[in-house]
């Protein structure tokens, strides 16, 4: 009698296990995370949301790609607030400015919801930062460009350089490794025109730094990326010798590197940026200890036209 009662002890016991292991499963399957990038125009960002589903599908969440449709602060604020009113667990966030949004972010962590970085942080804190060494980067692109300057005999010039505004800190990050790569050189580095990502805006800041005589032009993200390359192109069908150089694996970019009208680009990962995001987010949620707050490089490339194939 007594084996029949300790037999069954322990068969409740196993049952007991398995529902709790199914109701954690399900208590992480009913998260939602939201994804509030930047914008959703640029590409990177879209892959950077292919990413966060990716991870959404793997483990059972609900993954919401809530952005502006265009680079904007107070955009990015109602996207914040938004989130927070629809329920969200977790929220990624690219920070457009690192100042901006603190408000919005504090009043979200201070409802319960989880802030984790992608791409750009905000001045708030946060247990994970998923984004690209943007400075190591840019000075990569700049030293690509000084070789080949120096490859084609030029050793002095003016260079024109395309932003996106004077706060989004991963572009700006990128600019000041592109210009140390030019310290100690005879080249001048014209002012910083900014164009708030815009490939139309940032073609007509190129068509002027081409039309002062700049011997090259760099743009710090894709929408300034693909104006200065299609400034370039035109350039160049025009006989002017003028160098294209910038940020960001889209398309449009990589076919102006093929072409020819842009020397190279940072390539950064954003896939991995929203996955490995969501993932994080999730373990938060779960109360995995993270051990206190970490920056995971995403890593970067130098694409060329001779690589380009390969992403």
């Amino acid at each position: 009698m007594k084996k029949v009662i300790v037999f069954v002890l322990v068969a409740a016991l196993a049952l007991t296990a398995v529902f709790a292991q199914g109701a954690s499963e399900s208590s992480s399957k009913s998260y939602t995370i939201h994804l509030i990038t930047m914008d959703q125009m640029d590409q990177h960002w879209v892959a950077c949301n292919q990413g966060a589903q990716d991870a959404g599908k793997e483990l059972g969440v609900k993954v919401v790609f809530n952005s502006p449709d265009t680079k904007d602060d107070n955009k990015q604020i109602e996207c914040i607030n938004n989130s927070v009113a629809q329920g969200a667990d977790a929220i990624l966030v690219a920070a457009n400015a690192p100042d901006s949004q603190v408000s919005a972010l504090k009043e979200a962590a201070a409802a319960g919801v989880k802030i984790v970085y992608v791409d750009s942080p905000a001045n708030f804190e946060s247990l994970r930062l998923f984004a690209t060494d943007n400075e190591a980067g840019g000075k990569k692109i700049g030293e690509a460009l000084l070789a080949e300057l120096n490859k084609k005999g030029i050793t002095s010039g003016k260079i024109g350089v395309i932003g996106v505004n004077p706060a989004t800190e991963s572009c700006n990050s990128r600019e000041k490794g592109f210009r140390s790569a030019f310290v100690g050189t005879n080249f001048t580095l014209l002012e910083t025109q900014y164009c708030d990502g815009d490939a139309t805006r940032s073609k007509e800041a190129a068509d002027n730094f081409i039309a002062q005589g700049c011997v090259a032009v760099y743009g710090s993200n894709e929408g300034s990326t693909v104006g200065a390359g299609n400034a370039v192109k035109e350039a160049k069908a025009a006989g002017i010798d003028v160098i294209g150089c910038g940020s960001d694996a889209s398309d449009t970019n990589k076919s102006l590197v093929k072409e020819g009208a842009l020397l190279c680009i940072m390539g950064q990962n954003p896939y991995q940026m929203g996955y490995q995001g969501v993932k994080a987010a999730v373990d938060i949620l779960n109360g995995v200890d993270m051990g206190g707050y970490k920056y995971i490089d995403t890593g970067v490339n130098v694409i060329t036209a001779a690589n380009v194939d390969q992403f």
